[in-house]
């Protein structure tokens, strides 16, 4: 598999902890993990406190990697910490990082043409590197190390339902298609062979997988996480939904 190629690759580079993650249904604030899909080769234990216990929010290098397109040396959080500027949550990450040994690193953000899509990746540091030897490898390093994760990011930020999403029914997706076509329930009824009430029903279930509340905003999310393909470019309400 290309992640487990890729931390091969880092870990030559003295990055032996990689944690990777891509969302094409980017809100203002991070939040759901439903929406998100993650790579890591850390050890459960970082990830059960880092990711499900809801760390990641507050962390200062994934807030600065998820609003940014590019690379940042760890050096950067050490002087906010050092200058007193971090909030107590922040604080706790980074009590929580140090006890992990996540100490030194880089974190790189990968922006997109769709505001709504956005990657971010961190590279840890191998035990007993300091922030100085982190970043004499980057200097020495750096536009080899920026192109093979700019490389893997674009390989698997494009894959098929690259999200931890439910995946829709073929049902599902064909209805949605319809309604990203144009096409109202009584239309996709006829073209479907289906009562109009069985439609709804379709369009109901996949509101739910897709843990949306309208259609459209289905279509759009499906449409995002590439579960659905759409032909045309429909306007709905003031926003034109793209492919």
């Amino acid at each position: 598999m290309i992640w487990d190629l890729h931390c091969q690759e880092m870990a030559q580079y003295g990055f032996d902890r990689l944690i990777y993650a891509f969302t094409s249904f980017r809100t203002a604030k991070i939040g759901d993990l439903s929406d998100v899909l993650v790579l890591s080769n850390h050890t459960q234990a970082y990830l059960d406190e880092f990711l499900h216990a809801g760390k990641f929010r507050d962390a200062p290098m994934v807030n600065w990697a998820a609003n940014h397109d590019g690379p940042m040396s760890w050096r950067h959080t050490a002087e906010r910490m050092n200058r007193g500027e971090m909030t107590p949550a922040e604080i706790e990450v980074m009590e929580l990082n140090k006890l992990h040994g996540v100490c030194a690193g880089y974190s790189i953000g990968f922006g997109d043409m769709s505001s709504r899509a956005h990657g971010a990746i961190g590279l840890v540091g191998q035990h007993g590197l300091s922030q100085d030897d982190v970043d004499r490898i980057w200097d020495e390093n750096a536009r080899t190390l920026l192109t093979m994760n700019r490389l893997v990011h674009m390989r698997i930020s494009n894959m098929p339902f690259a999200t931890s999403h439910r995946p829709l029914t073929d049902r599902q997706r064909e209805v949605l298609e319809w309604v990203a076509d144009g096409k109202t329930t009584a239309d996709i009824a006829l073209i479907m062979g289906l009562t109009p009430s069985t439609v709804e029903k379709h369009l109901r279930l996949a509101r739910e997988a897709l843990d949306v509340d309208t259609t459209a905003q289905a279509v759009m999310k499906a449409s995002l996480q590439k579960q659905i393909f759409m032909t045309a470019l429909p306007y709905r309400g003031g926003v034109i939904y793209r492919q």
